[in-house]
């Protein structure tokens, strides 16, 4: 069977794998889905397999058939070589949640999980493609993307990255955290803006036909770590299925048993990996969509209703601030299968700010999602009381998918047990944390070590010392300034 890519909105010729992984978007500005039916896996034959084997089995459904072998050598490269611990996701106990921590990897937040596989990805489609020039790799990220893809592609030939974040909308931890990236093709910028702008400046990047062009005059082309790449994605995939895999192996639920998942959702990426998984086989009853303040995703999947037009918060849980969720692109085509409806939609959201699905694809989504969301107050609450009644440290992320799955079991008393995916490290988010177990505030650094004192929670090593690191990126520019940013670095490679 030949796999092909094509485009959400219908407008881009279809792609081959590797030319859907280096092109990262649309020619039209949608994003690269698969133009072929994804294979049912049989569950039974998944059973005990280690991390690398299980990504194998899952990643190859999506890669020529051909390449299965490079495939397992790539994902050994990227999960059986020292940044993960052996069993790469541990899945431990909150009460009668099933928490899969998703954070044990190079920069202790879940996009480790699929930013140590894109650069071999990358790598890995630069030669088979027989493409020669630079790959530029332009990011948006709300905090955690940007350190993953940093540390991922770092120093990896034939490419460079270019990071842009909200200069004031980040966590101080992950603001130094990538402030001291090392390697020499790493490139840090600090943006007067929201994350919202920083996507949509890098969107029109790979829109622009002026970089297109100075790209052709100095060989260089523009690709994305962001989740609006195929590569981000596909990897998520398999954390869905580990999860589930470690609940059966340790005799916690009977093969082919439904469960329910909670994702706290920003960009919905690590969500609709999950509905990816279901349609692969994998029994999920449930996704349980947990948003913070800025609940725009929670208002969707309540009333079919996308709408934009409102007022953008920065808060505790800085990763989920925003308000345009390019993966839920994804989401309304795989449910209507139909690029002409998708583009209008689109057309609507940059025209408008809003735009309603019709009946038949909103009731695929009440088939499939719940939502919720928790206000600061109840994110800190929510700590607090997780640590109090189970003695389990949650981040400000994870704590607003917990929250929000109570919530929802409160209310529904669906007792189909509750896989929920802890997205970073408490310790990335160290002042609110402390904040919500001692009721005081307290200095980021010094809340570190209060919050080792208080729990014995073991701090990552990738967090440890990092107060004394010599900040190397300092650069902040207006958001205006992105594009040209972009060509002239481009001029400079």
């Amino acid at each position: 069977m030949k796999k092909t890519y094509i485009s959400t909105r219908g407008q881009q010729k279809p792609l081959n794998f590797y030319e859907a992984i280096l092109q990262g978007i649309g020619d039209d500005g949608g994003l690269l889905v698969p133009d072929f039916k994804v294979n049912t896996k049989d569950l039974k034959s998944l059973l005990n397999l280690n991390y690398v084997d299980l990504a194998t089995e899952i990643i190859s459904e999506f890669t020529p058939d051909e390449v299965k072998d490079d495939i397992r050598e790539l994902c050994r490269k990227a999960y059986a070589t020292g940044l993960f611990p052996e069993t790469v996701v541990p899945v431990k106990k909150a009460g009668d949640v099933y928490v899969t921590e998703l954070f044990q990897g190079p920069t202790s937040a879940f996009k480790d999980m699929a930013l140590s596989l894109l650069p071999y990805f990358m790598t890995f489609s630069l030669k088979q493609s027989g493409e020669d020039r630079e790959v530029m790799i332009l990011t948006a990220t709300s905090g955690d993307t940007g350190k993953a893809a940093l540390e991922g592609f770092k120093d990896v030939e034939g490419t460079c990255i270019k990071v842009f974040y909200p200069d004031e909308g980040v966590s101080p931890v992950q603001k130094q955290q990538m402030g001291t990236t090392t390697g020499s093709n790493v490139d840090v910028i600090g943006i007067r803006g929201n994350f919202d702008d920083a996507q949509t400046a890098v969107k029109k990047a790979f829109a622009s036909e002026k970089l297109k062009q100075l790209g052709d005059e100095h060989s260089v082309f523009l690709s994305s770590a962001n989740s609006i790449n195929i590569g981000r994605l596909i990897p998520q995939i398999v954390y869905y299925f580990y999860s589930y895999m470690t609940l059966v192996n340790n005799q916690e639920i009977e093969l082919g048993e439904e469960v329910n998942f909670t994702i706290p959702s920003g960009n919905f990426g690590n969500c609709l990996a999950g509905y990816i998984a279901k349609n692969m086989g994998l029994p999920i009853k449930k996704f349980i969509v947990a948003s913070n303040k800025n609940n725009i995703l929670t208002d969707f999947f309540n009333t079919g209703v996308y709408d934009a037009n409102r007022e953008f918060y920065k808060t505790n849980a800085p990763a989920m601030d925003i308000l345009v969720s390019s993966n839920l692109e994804r989401l309304v085509y795989f449910l209507c299968e139909d690029t002409d409806k998708v583009n209008q939609y689109m057309h609507e959201l940059n025209t408008t700010g809003i735009y309603k699905v019709d009946e038949a694809i909103f009731s695929k989504v009440k088939a499939n999602f719940v939502a919720g969301w928790l206000s600061e107050e109840q994110v800190l609450q929510t700590i607090g009381n997780c640590f109090k009644e189970n003695g389990y440290l949650l981040d400000t992320h994870t704590a607003v998918g917990y929250g929000v799955y109570k919530k929802y079991q409160n209310e529904s008393h669906d007792n189909t047990k509750n896989i929920l995916l802890s997205t970073a490290s408490p310790y990335k988010f160290p002042g609110s944390v402390y904040k919500a177990i001692t009721g005081e505030d307290k200095d980021e650094y010094e809340a570190v070590e209060a919050i080792h004192d208080i729990t014995k929670v073991d701090v990552p090593k990738p967090l440890q010392g990092l107060k004394d690191k010599e900040i190397l990126h300092q650069k902040v520019i207006d958001k205006e300034a992105i594009i040209d940013y972009i060509g002239e670095a481009i001029k400079e490679l």
